[in-house]
């Protein structure tokens, strides 16, 4: 575990809330020097902490109104073979393997209910070990941005 300290977790939930923040005004915000700042946002990122900073699109703009989470249950021995055909599809986001009732969770966007639809009865359905899936469609998202504000226990 990287050391890290109560700065570097202030500026770690700023940038978490704003990855494109210049450093000017996160070291106004978090009222330290700019170079202070600088060299933390460095430090943070050589010790992967900071992994990439990003871009959130809004999908809805683009035509993705539908979000939904597919679970799929599959046969493990064809797993690499899934997931690779699944993560071919241009709806797909992500995918998480758990436990519990499904073996995979396909997070999608769909243009409609009809593009969702297809998605999973023309494709999802006849890729070869996909034994059974149900799928979630989003009603409605609250989001939280983490806020960092306990040190590690060592």
């Amino acid at each position: 575990m990287a050391k890290i300290d109560e700065l570097d977790l202030k500026i770690l939930t700023e940038l978490v809330k704003d990855a494109g923040i210049s450093v000017p005004k996160l070291s106004k915000k978090i009222n330290v020097n700019s170079s202070v700042a600088y060299s933390r946002i460095k430090r943070l990122s050589k010790k992967n902490l900071v992994e990439k900073f990003t871009v959130l699109v809004n999908e809805r703009l683009l035509g993705y109104t539908v979000d939904a989470v597919i679970g799929c249950n599959i046969d493990s021995r064809l797993r690499e073979n899934i997931v690779r055909e699944i993560l071919d599809l241009d709806q797909v986001r992500d995918i998480s393997e758990v436990t519990g009732r499904f073996d995979l969770l396909v997070n999608v966007k769909a243009r409609s209910l009809d593009d969702l639809h297809n998605m999973i009865s023309a494709k999802i359905g006849k890729i070869n070990g996909v034994q059974h899936t149900e799928t979630f469609i989003e009603m409605k998202r609250t989001r939280k941005d983490p806020e960092y504000k306990e040190l590690p226990k060592e």
